[in-house]
């Protein structure tokens, strides 16, 4: 079962490690399994209790999975490399549409906003002890909240909307535990739930958020958690529908114990409106990241749930760097205030160059989805073929291997640094670079 490595110890403790240390050094590979707990006990000479506390131990740690009578494996090992390094660096000449950039044509001037906030902590400096939330950070994040529908709650803030979802679900989630994501999906998040020890249940999607029948599969699969997209769902565009969200909450609804993340990173650049799911599970989370409505550098997002979900992240974040800057939460109120962002101008903004570029494949034949935010998700037969013929076109596109798990191949651009009569050259170069319309395309 093990081949040549033989697991020692005599207590739980040095048990544990010795299983570490095989799989560390790679005498004990992904997938192997491991010997049932009588049967290590029985070779080690110990109570089978003593070997149940080591498996027990493994299990929260992220290295071994147990399985009811399949019996324990080792887990796959956490990516060490992240999904953001399976990308093309655009060279000289060639035309950058991979990055997931804003437009910083769109974004609002910070100077005023920070002026601002500096000039409230001079008046009144910020000092250990005070409350981690600006009030009135608090106060229009509610408000806003308030009026797309969102339950009542405390409110937190975090650094993005990724930190946001590491707190919540580090302060829910065992290592072990499965986590439903969206697939395609944000390559971030598709790192993250694996380096938390977690696993990944992908949940298909199309235009208008994830699949009922896949969310369906999920949850009687048993995961504890499930993550989605609000709008602008990153790679492809997709937008949690009035109808979809009607036939997603009794789903959800019928497993009040499973933790939902909504990431509504959209707002402030989608003029769609919200149908939030939040409120149908009695642990839930909505995270609003301000990154690309306001600038990527603007680590702030605000951070609602029920109170039992906020009080731990809060708590936690406490341990941790404390808080998020009050002084940045205070440049991004009065950018708030001011209406530094006109949000239905930047929508169309982007809208022109999305929209555009997929009626223009449409009229090639070739499939493509971006129904909100800034990118483009193109189904392709040969990923490794098309990424490479676009740029020997002039265009560096992301490739789809970075945001899937179990979605056929595809490519993603980003059309923030597109210029509407740059459209028909770039649909031209896609469709010579795509091929034969693939078989399988996401959802």
């Amino acid at each position: 079962m093990l081949g040549e490595y033989r697991i020692e110890g005599r207590r739980a403790s040095d048990i544990a490690a010795s299983v570490e240390r095989g799989v560390a050094a790679g005498a004990l590979e992904p997938g192997q399994l491991l010997p049932p707990m009588r049967e290590l006990a029985q070779s080690l000479g110990v109570n089978p209790n003593t070997v149940a506390a080591a498996y027990r131990t493994l299990r929260e740690r992220g290295v071994i999975a147990t399985d009811g009578r399949r019996g324990s494996r080792v887990r796959p090992k956490p990516a060490t490399t992240a999904r953001g390094s399976i990308r093309v660096d655009a060279p000289a000449g060639v035309r950058d549409a991979s990055k997931g950039n804003p437009d910083p044509a769109l974004l609002p001037a910070l100077g005023p906003a920070l002026a601002q906030a500096a000039l409230r902590d001079a008046e009144r400096p910020g000092m250990y002890g005070e409350a981690p939330v600006d009030e009135e950070f608090a106060r229009l994040a509610r408000a806003a909240l308030d009026a797309d529908g969102v339950p009542g709650g405390p409110m937190a803030v975090t650094s993005g909307s990724l930190d946001a979802i590491e707190r919540i679900l580090a302060v829910h989630l065992r290592p072990g535990d499965a986590v439903a994501v969206e697939d395609p999906g944000w390559g971030s998040l598709l790192d993250l739930v694996p380096a938390l020890g977690l696993r990944l249940v992908p949940v298909a999607v199309d235009d208008e958020g994830p699949l009922p029948d896949a969310l369906a599969r999920a949850l009687r699969a048993g995961v504890r958690a499930v993550v989605v997209t609000a709008r602008a769902q990153n790679p492809t565009g997709a937008a949690v529908s009035a109808p979809r969200a009607a036939e997603l909450r009794p789903l959800l609804a019928a497993h009040r114990d499973v933790l939902l993340i909504e990431d509504d990173h959209g707002h402030g650049f989608v003029d769609l409106p919200l149908h939030p799911l939040a409120g149908t599970t009695d642990r839930w989370a909505l995270v609003r990241s301000v990154a690309k409505a306001y600038g990527p550098d603007l680590r702030v997002a605000a951070l609602t749930g029920d109170p039992e979900t906020v009080d731990r992240v809060l708590g936690r974040q406490r341990l941790g760097p404390g808080w998020v800057s009050r002084l940045l939460q205070r440049a991004v109120a009065h950018l708030w205030v001011t209406g530094a962002v006109n949000t239905a101008e930047v929508a169309r903004a982007y809208a022109r160059r999305r929209d555009g570029l997929v009626a223009a494949l449409g009229r090639r034949g070739i499939e493509a989805h971006g129904r909100t935010g800034m990118n483009v998700w193109v189904p392709v037969a040969d990923e490794t073929g098309a990424v490479a013929r676009l740029i020997g076109a002039g265009w560096a596109v992301a490739p789809g291997a970075r945001f899937r798990i179990d979605a056929g191949p595809a490519v993603r651009l980003t059309v923030s640094g597109l210029a509407v009569d740059e459209i028909e050259d770039l649909a031209d170069a896609i469709a010579s670079a795509a091929g034969p319309a693939p078989a399988r395309t996401y959802g």
